[in-house]
């Protein structure tokens, strides 16, 4: 059975509000949404809108995460991440059924790892190739 298949519209609005009201009262991811979004009605819309597309592949949602996200770089950690991870549990755990909360626990967790990357992974220089000299070349034609 699929689980997506046990979520409609009605859940996942229920899932955000519930979500987001725990996060503007948390004390570590509180202060940096609630200083990031001035509109947190039109936020949730659009929230609700990203898990539409996300879990129901309605398409509603239309923005860019990742450039959202990387405006606030300079406030985020990866740290927080586990946290916003622990809230979302929490409520989906609360708010939906057993299978349909794994679901979107399960989505979020690919969600957040993608973010982390987008906003903290860097390849360290000495892993990244380098252009080949004009003698490695020569070296490698003259054993060829």
């Amino acid at each position: 059975m699929n689980p997506a298949a046990d979520i409609d519209e009605a859940d996942l609005a229920r899932v955000v509000d519930a979500f987001y009201a725990r996060i503007r009262a948390d004390a570590e991811l509180g202060p940096i949404f609630n200083q990031a979004i001035d509109d947190w009605p039109g936020h949730l819309t659009k929230l609700t809108a990203f898990w539409s597309s996300v879990m129901l592949t309605s398409g509603r949602y239309k923005g860019q995460p990742v450039p959202a996200h990387l405006k606030h770089k300079d406030r985020i950690t990866p740290a927080l991440f586990d946290r916003w991870l622990s809230l979302w549990k929490q409520t989906t755990d609360e708010v939906m059924a057993p299978d349909a909360a794994l679901a979107l626990q399960s989505k979020a967790l690919r969600i957040a790892e993608s973010l982390k990357l987008a906003m903290f992974f860097r390849l360290d220089r000495r892993t990244e190739p380098r252009p080949a000299r004009e003698t490695d070349r020569l070296q490698r034609s003259a054993h060829s």
